[in-house]
């Protein structure tokens, strides 16, 4: 699994009519892999709750999503597996199919709600508009 982490003032996704939005707290870009678990979506699910990227009255980053109540939203972004090496046309081998890729990201979702944090997720298998305001900015990757 893949998570792009971006520390946001505020974000957006919409696609058919529908649109969620959070204030402060993280926006998620999530891809599973053909060869993730369910472990593996536990564990990126424990470290994005628990990743220190707010600051401290200091500038340190000293606090995670969870100390800070800021909201989630997690947004399907099976691209991230996409390689390059080989041309300039991505290819998608690494990629879940699109059955285990839907459940396995639901499973992170319900594990990132575990944290009791108001989590929205964008659409899977959908086109969607994204809006990021960044803060920072500050971006991480996960991957296990």
């Amino acid at each position: 699994m893949r998570a792009l982490i971006q520390r946001v003032k505020r974000a957006s996704v919409e696609a058919a009519g529908e649109k969620k939005e959070i204030g402060r707290g993280l926006v998620i870009l999530a891809a599973i892999s053909k060869d993730d678990t369910g472990e593996t979506v536990r564990s990126i699910a424990s470290k994005t709750i628990s990743l220190r990227i707010f600051p401290d009255k200091k500038g340190k980053f000293n606090f995670s999503v969870k100390d800070t109540v800021g909201e989630i939203l997690a947004v399907p972004q099976f691209t991230l597996y996409g390689d390059c090496s080989r041309g300039n046309r991505p290819g998608f081998e690494k990629s879940a199919a699109k059955e285990k890729a839907s459940e396995y990201f639901e499973l992170y979702l319900n594990f990132l709600r575990e944290s009791g944090l108001t989590v929205e997720s964008g659409f899977f298998g959908q086109e969607m508009l994204v809006e990021i305001i960044n803060d920072g900015p500050v971006t991480v990757m996960l991957e296990n």
